[in-house]
């Protein structure tokens, strides 16, 4: 069974900052990723924890997505519209895991490096590595993380329905809905995430809760 909870915009970050927490546990560091449309600004909700998260004393890396892309030529070489390419190929899933993810789990080192690709300048960012204290958070943001195999160990997926999706994507990037329908249809991102939370109007967000027999 499925319940809907709505929930204040602050509260929604005090709700997943307390998951965090609670979700840490013993573990070196905790890997977080907010997925969620453009649409839906999951940058934004990404952006709230940072503060909550440090006032408990944990450290946090916020990183983005977007600054994992693959190089034009590789990302596209099927044209700049093809949505093919973005549901599979436009994250450089094997960097993050490489450079972020991976040297979070256990056993790593906790060096990362923050930036890989500038997509805008199509060149390396050239950033420096930086160390996550042990206990750290690493708060990560995008469109289509879920499905790829990512080690992350909690995951909210911030969901809006076709119609809000269709309302609030911007007509140059309305070729993307379609690789967006099939992120729904084919990796049902809403069960797939440890958190789902409906938000067709960040204003009034409401948390999904299954209720297990």
């Amino acid at each position: 069974m499925v319940s809907v909870r709505p929930v204040t915009p602050a509260g929604l970050v005090t709700e997943i900052v307390d998951t965090i927490v609670r979700r840490a546990g013993d573990r070196p560091w905790t890997r977080v990723a907010i997925d969620g449309a453009d649409a839906a600004e999951p940058g934004a909700v990404a952006d709230a924890l940072v503060a909550p998260l440090r006032l408990l004393g944990r450290p946090v890396l916020r990183v983005r997505a977007g600054d994992f892309l693959r190089p034009a030529s590789v990302r596209l070489e099927y044209g700049r519209t093809d949505a093919e390419s973005y549901l599979w190929g436009w994250l450089d899933d094997a960097g993050l895991r490489r450079e972020v993810l991976e040297p979070l789990g256990t056993g790593g080192t906790g060096r990362v490096l923050p930036s890989l690709w500038d997509a805008a300048r199509d060149r390396a960012t050239r950033a420096d590595y930086t160390t996550l204290e042990p206990g750290g958070v690493l708060v990560l943001d995008g469109p289509l993380l879920l499905g790829k195999g990512l080690p992350l160990d909690l995951t909210v997926h911030l969901w809006l329905s076709p119609g809000a999706l269709k309302r609030r994507t911007p007509a140059a990037a309305a070729w993307t809905l379609e690789a967006l329908e099939r992120y729904a249809d084919e990796i049902a991102p809403a069960t797939e995430a440890d958190v789902c939370v409906r938000y067709d109007h960040p204003a009034h967000p409401a948390v999904v809760e299954r209720e297990h027999p």
